[in-house]
């Protein structure tokens, strides 16, 4: 019940003019570039964060939830008409969405993606409501030992599951690691990695690891492959669904969202597995398994709700542990850390307006979303049209301008340029982001609980243990980590060919589908 009242103060305050207007700019903006490739809401919530500072954290929170969803609801729209997905999540919805715009059924597509977008949305978002303070009330209990092991979960996990090989995850949270400790020792106060460079013994400010990876990173990839050209746009027709149309989405709806929620409240979940799993559901319980390969309705309710559902589960582990599970929730924890707010189980506690005027701020969202993206999906297809020089042109200026705007510093250009071939670089052999993100922000927050434990046992080992919290959470990293070999062990017994987890020669492996397209 309590839950209940919150949610209704929540709704109090965002249900005012401004927060209004800034949720309707998040929906907007976010659609708009997860309709263009390469440009998702990560990036641009990076590009947005230097400048959000002057204003209220309730009214930038909300427009950078606003632009989370969105990105999520724009990323199929180029799936289903142009097979160019905006976003790897909408990786699955191109197999069949593509297939049903060539065959005169774009509308449809669009709609079923729309919809089941807004159902699984609101659906997450009440679990979301229920979760939460279950999930604090646990955390509220943990001490250092069993933080720490959570935070190894999350390294680990982050690791192993991204990319196509585990080599790159952990070669990816190094680097984030090692771009975390730079600055001055908060135990000993010694300088570590910091060169006599007086601008870095404060740290590199996330802001500018951020905006350098995704926004600059992206940018140098793009202008080196400018050949690459955009298809031609299919006509959408009006966005309409007939009664078989909805007789045939409204239980992959439901069984997506199943799929969607959990995944996306696990780290290093992410949205690309339940896809996946939703539309090999669909694929098996339908009763028109013909049709799929040639334009199946059910191929693309599913996964896009299974889409939007795990985006309501990423703030779960955010907003309830201070853990991000995607590279948009590690932004906006970076903004509630830049704010001056603590992340973690407290959070809800002092901060209480913050979090369930954010709650409330998603019904409200995914409702402007539904009304935007029906009617206006055509207008989306056009912003394809703009040429990628000036596309990008654009987004160098908006970046160098927001990493100078953090300290007013000469250096810290110096900085982007060199986190930005640092990003170019990762593009170019195959390391995925996230992991490095999740480094950067979380890998003080696991010193500093690592260090508190070894402190209070006296500097003993056992003291990293702790109750049975960390003991499950060690023996996940153990199965994480002794996960290939427990497969090819299984294979061996069962007298199966073995199947390798590595990527081929030609640079792909089975998690290829799964790199972000921009983090």
């Amino acid at each position: 019940m309590d839950n209940l009242n919150n949610l209704i103060e929540g709704f109090g305050h965002i249900l005012t003019p401004m927060n209004l207007l800034f949720a309707f700019i998040g929906v907007t903006v976010g659609t708009a570039v997860g309709v263009l490739p390469g440009i998702g809401p990560a990036m641009t919530v990076a590009l947005l964060l230097p400048i959000t500072y002057g204003l209220e954290p309730t009214q930038a929170l909300i427009m950078f939830a606003g632009i989370f969803y969105g990105g999520m609801y724009g990323g199929s729209t180029t799936s289903i008409l142009l097979n160019t997905p905006g976003e790897s999540a909408s990786v699955v919805t191109a197999l069949e969405g593509n297939k049903m715009a060539k065959a005169g059924r774009a509308a449809q597509a669009l709609a079923t993606a729309a919809i089941g977008s807004f159902v699984a949305g609101t659906i997450g978002t009440a679990l979301l409501v229920l979760v939460m303070p279950q999930v604090v009330a646990f955390a509220i209990n943990l001490g250092s030992p069993e933080l720490f092991a959570i935070l190894m979960v999350a390294f680990v996990g982050a690791s192993a599951v991204l990319g196509s090989s585990r080599v790159r995850g952990f070669a990816s949270l190094l680097v984030g690691l090692t771009i975390g400790v730079v600055g001055i020792d908060f135990v000993t106060g010694q300088q570590r990695l910091t060169f006599g460079i007086p601008q870095l013994a404060d740290g590199i400010d996330i802001i500018i690891v951020a905006v350098g990876i995704f926004a600059v990173g992206e940018a140098l990839w793009v202008a080196a492959h400018l050949r690459r050209k955009a298809g031609t746009v299919i006509p959408v027709g009006r966005p309409w669904m007939g009664r078989d149309d909805w007789r045939r989405s409204w239980k992959p709806w439901l069984r997506g969202t199943a799929f969607g929620f959990p995944f996306g409240a696990i780290p290093a979940g992410g949205a690309e597995v339940p896809t996946f799993l939703s539309y090999l559901t669909e694929r098996r319980f339908s009763k028109h398994r013909d049709e799929f390969g040639k334009g199946a309705i059910e191929g693309v309710a599913g996964p896009e709700a299974a889409n939007n559902a795990s985006a309501a589960g990423t703030l779960v582990p955010l907003l309830a542990l201070g853990i991000p599970t995607n590279a948009t929730a590690a932004i906006m924890l970076s903004a509630l850390m830049g704010w001056g707010f603590e992340p973690g189980p407290f959070l809800i506690e002092k901060q209480p307006i913050l979090v369930w005027t954010l709650v409330a701020s998603l019904f409200v969202g995914n409702t402007m979303l539904l009304l935007l993206n029906l009617p206006l999906a055509p207008a989306w297809a056009k912003l394809l049209q703009i040429p990628r020089p000036y596309l990008y042109a654009g987004i160098l200026f908006f970046a160098t301008m927001g990493a100078y705007a953090v300290n007013a510093q000469p250096f810290d250009l110096f900085l982007l340029l060199a986190l930005g071939l640092l990003g170019f670089a990762m593009r170019r052999f195959g390391l995925p982001i996230l992991p490095l993100i999740i480094g950067v922000i979380l890998g003080p927050l696991a010193e500093k609980h690592g260090r508190r434990a070894l402190q209070l046992s006296g500097g003993d080992i056992s003291g990293l243990i702790g109750g049975p919290v960390a003991w499950a959470c060690y023996g996940i990293i153990v199965v994480v980590i002794l996960w290939p070999l427990i497969a090819r062990l299984v294979h061996a017994l069962r007298g199966g060919p073995q199947r390798s987890d590595g990527p081929g020669p030609d640079g792909s492996g089975p998690d290829r589908a799964n790199q972000e397209v921009s983090a």
